[in-house]
């Protein structure tokens, strides 16, 4: 038998996973680690958490799968995309991580836009704006904010890149990475050099990790320091992998042109497939290459989500049951009963790409119980991927239905309000781990197992439930669509950092 390690690390924790050739996962588990919020939508992590959780989970999984270390072949592994991390000359972290969900960095992101640079085409058809989240936005925060941190960093990268550097020794970038996030261009001269000149830093390339190496290919073999760290030898290899929604693909069998992917977690994901690049305002991408060879990739995003309700169960506090909760608001009508809930928490990535917009709740009385806020939460976040398949359609890509995976996957009532908003079935895969599933395909696929990415779905993704929509309540939330949709321009400006 052949075992593969895959990892997913998250915004809250790192979770590693073994898999068997038949998509069979053996042994999971996960290790928590912290984040620091501040004031300004800033968010920070310690890399070296991150490889301090990897060597415990990758342990621990060894265990409960009763393998020894020189039993895993290959390993791979998703991890959160735009969570930038400056290093010095030994690869240590010279500050914390500016995580995915870190927005400080909105008047840099307005200088990249400023620039007119042809590789802004790719957002939004070059319209703007560009989005705070993003690596070079990032970068120019620390070159203005931080000048010693910058000048001393020798590599500037992301969580994946850190992983891959201390596991292997190789600067590596995964082109699912930088061609999402970093203006780079498969097809047509790599590197954003001009983009990044015309900021004054065009030094930030040399920064930047020194091979890119696309999803599925072997980076290289451990070093003896990272196998002895982790429990494995250097007989395992290394295979890129990329940020956790777009592995999650591969994981949830999105592969063909007009397939819709729905990941969910801590923020959703909305996904495309096709076989030529379009653009479109409020859509990302299309980004050529960075999951499957000769195919492109259409994206929408919510930066807050899952991170919502989480904050709702701190908010109320005490005994917060999420099965009582789920119970009370499955019982609501929709609309819970006049709320409507604005999702952007964290600022909006698309398709308003607004990093200084802010959640909201309105509709507030004193009838109103934690139960109808939890309702109203699900909804809202539901309408803010309907509003983007709305961008998506306007663009011309349409589908059926969306094949969805992650936490969200687990509470129907979730689920269903998905499908009644956007008036489409809702497909669940047997697994909805689909970063840890898709890692294990292509941990495969590198090292001869299979063929393409395409044949190890066929063999590893099996099928699971389908949610259709409610014709009644499809009907219901086109009235309260409406009254959402109108909510962003009617609180533009009046909610800010």
């Amino acid at each position: 038998m052949a075992y593969f390690l895959t990892a997913d690390g998250g915004t809250e924790s790192l979770r590693a996973r073994i898999y068997d050739l038949s998509g069979t996962c053996l042994a999971s588990h996960a290790e928590p680690y912290e984040t620091t919020f501040s004031p300004g939508a800033r968010a920070e992590q310690n890399p070296e958490d991150w490889w301090a959780c990897l060597c415990k989970a990758t342990r621990a999984c060894l265990a409960e799968a009763g393998l020894s270390g020189d039993q895993i072949e290959a390993m791979a592994y998703a991890t959160t995309c735009c969570t930038v991390v400056a290093l010095d000359a030994n690869g240590r972290p010279l500050r914390p991580a500016i995580m995915w969900m870190d927005v400080r960095a909105d008047q840099e992101a307005e200088a990249v836009l400023a620039t007119g640079d042809a590789r802004l085409k790719l957002n939004s058809d070059g319209a703007g704006p560009v989005s705070a989240e993003w690596m070079i936005p990032k970068a120019l925060w620390i070159k203005r904010n931080e000048p010693d941190v910058y000048d001393a960093a020798t590599t500037i990268c992301e969580y994946q890149d850190y992983l891959t550097l201390r596991l292997t020794g190789e600067r590596c970038a995964s082109l699912n990475n930088v061609g999402l996030r970093w203006h780079y261009a498969n097809r047509d001269g790599g590197w954003a050099e001009s983009l990044v000149s015309a900021l004054g830093m065009g030094d930030l390339v040399e920064k930047w990790p020194s091979r890119v190496a696309a999803p599925g290919e072997v980076v290289g073999p451990l070093t003896k320091e990272a196998a002895d760290a982790l429990g494995l030898t250097t007989k395992t290899k290394l295979v890129q992998g990329g940020a956790d929604a777009l592995i999650g693909m591969i994981g949830l069998g999105v592969a063909q042109p007009g397939q819709l992917c729905l990941i969910t977690g801590s923020s959703h994901l909305q996904f495309g497939v096709t076989e030529k690049p379009f653009h479109a305002p409020g859509m990302w991408g299309a980004y050529a290459d960075i999951v499957y060879p000769d195919r492109y990739i259409i994206e929408g995003g919510q930066t807050s989500t899952g991170s919502i309700i989480n904050w709702l169960r701190r908010f109320v506090g005490g005994d917060f049951d999420f099965d009582e909760m789920n119970r009370r608001a499955a019982a609501l009508p929709p609309g819970s009963d006049g709320l409507i809930v604005q999702d952007h928490f964290q600022g909006n990535r698309t398709p308003y790409t607004d990093a200084l917009s802010r959640g909201a709740i309105t509709g507030l009385t004193l009838a109103h119980e934690p139960h109808h806020v939890f309702r109203a939460i699900m909804e809202g976040i539901s309408m803010g991927t309907r509003a983007i398949l709305d961008a998506f359609a306007k663009g011309g890509y349409e589908g059926s239905e969306m094949i969805a995976g992650g936490g969200a996957t687990n509470s129907d009532l979730f689920m269903q309000i998905h499908a009644d908003t956007a008036g489409i079935p809702v497909r669940i895969p047997a697994s909805t781990d689909g970063p840890s599933l898709g890692s294990a395909i292509l941990a495969a696929h590198g090292v001869g197992h299979f063929d393409t990415i395409d044949d190890g779905i066929a063999a590893m993704v099996k099928p699971g439930r389908v949610i259709d929509p409610n014709p009644k309540a499809v009907a219901a939330y086109e009235e309260i669509y409406a009254r959402y949709t109108a909510l962003y321009p009617a609180l533009k400006g009046a909610l800010s950092k």
